[in-house]
């Protein structure tokens, strides 16, 4: 039996369905315009009256878990994304879905509580802390602590700090003593012996302070250097304490050193001073020139001497510069001197300098003050 199929009848070796075939029209004569193929950049719209359009790709979801519930391929690519090594491909975790959401959310959890660990120690002994590298798992409790330790400087380190704070401190201490002494002392020194000459001054006016009634470290005098702009009291004798250290200076008066007074005639009146720090009024004794004027003031009188001689350097023992008649002075006879020591280089004590004056007027308090003091 035939079965007639009119206009859409199938020829021998075709489907039969007209939409299948090769060549043929579908029902209705008109062939409907194919869709364009998809791209990602077609613009693409989905409304609920257009079935056969959408508006634009399917995107996984976002959330970890869920990709750690699918397949091997997605834990790889989700792993990598946050810069873990890929999941084992062939793993499979045991147990049902429960399982693995367990399994996934302790694996979540793990990437989101990662903790920077303790890199190595630098050349100082000391570490520093950077982000674990790809790979690195976290340190424990025991792996901190031992880097903790570690970090810690060791003996060798330790003393070399203490042996640099010590030297520190010795070089503050050291500071502090050369200010102490090149500054303070002069400062100190010389409040003193201003002290000293107006007390000096006001017995005067009372009457007292006769010569030959002093005492140690008693002042009766007051030398006067016109030219190095010197004004300080002369004390009886050269204690370091008591005279030389208050800006004084003294008079020899003890044992083989023991000088007269500036009365005696004939006779050399001996005086000691620093030269640095202390007040230090023989500083620059060595600036002084033949014929340049030494004042002793004393209650009733001025002995006004003029520079002869200089010794440059001498020992601390030749006390021979304190003759009658000095050797090394230039003079040949005795007669009324003066003789200024002080040490010598400067800052140390190592040698004496000598300046030696020769008396040119004893003159009484009442004619006044004498010329080198009046100019």
């Amino acid at each position: 039996m035939t079965v007639h199929g009119g206009g859409d009848a199938a020829a021998p070796g075709e489907h039969p369905s007209p939409w299948f075939r090769s060549g043929s029209a579908p029902p209705g004569g008109e062939v409907p315009d194919s869709p364009a193929p998809y791209t990602a950049d077609s613009p693409e719209t989905y409304t609920a009256d257009s079935p056969d359009t959408y508006t634009a790709a399917y995107e996984a979801p976002r959330d970890d878990e869920t990709i750690g519930l699918r397949t091997a391929d997605t834990r790889r690519i989700a792993g990598a994304g946050v810069g873990e090594p890929e999941a084992d491909v062939g793993a499979v975790v045991p147990g049902g879905r429960a399982a693995r959401r367990k399994a996934a959310a302790a694996k979540h959890r793990g990437r989101r509580g990662a903790k920077p660990a303790a890199s190595g120690a630098t050349a100082s002994g000391s570490a520093t802390a950077t982000p674990p590298a790809a790979g690195e798992r976290p340190l424990t409790r025991l792996e901190a602590r031992r880097a903790e330790r570690a970090a810690k400087p060791g003996p060798a380190t330790v003393a070399s700090r203490a042996i640099g704070e010590l030297f520190i401190t010795i070089g503050v201490l050291m500071l502090l003593f050369v200010t102490y002494q090149l500054w303070w002392t002069n400062i100190r020194a010389q409040q003193q012996a201003d002290a000293e000459a107006r007390k000096l001054q006001e017995n005067w006016a009372k009457g007292k302070g006769k010569p030959g009634s002093f005492e140690p470290g008693q002042g009766f005098a007051l030398l006067h250097i016109p030219k190095l702009d010197v004004v300080t009291p002369v004390a009886e004798g050269i204690d370091k304490q008591k005279v030389l250290d208050r800006g004084m200076v003294g008079h020899y008066n003890k044992g083989s050193t023991k000088t007269p007074m500036p009365e005696a005639n004939p006779g050399n009146f001996a005086v000691a001073g620093h030269r640095n720090t202390h007040g230090e009024p023989f500083r620059y004794i060595n600036r002084l020139e033949p014929g340049d004027p030494i004042v002793v003031e004393t209650q009733d009188r001025y002995f006004v001497y003029k520079m002869a001689s200089i010794l440059p350097q001498t020992g601390p023992d030749n006390t021979k510069v304190l003759n009658a008649v000095p050797p090394g002075s230039g003079f040949t006879k005795p007669g009324r001197y003066i003789t200024l020591t002080t040490c010598t280089p400067e800052f140390t004590s190592k040698y004496r300098m000598i300046v030696w004056g020769k008396m040119v007027e004893d003159r009484p308090r009442a004619k006044g003050k004498p010329p080198a003091l009046v100019d």
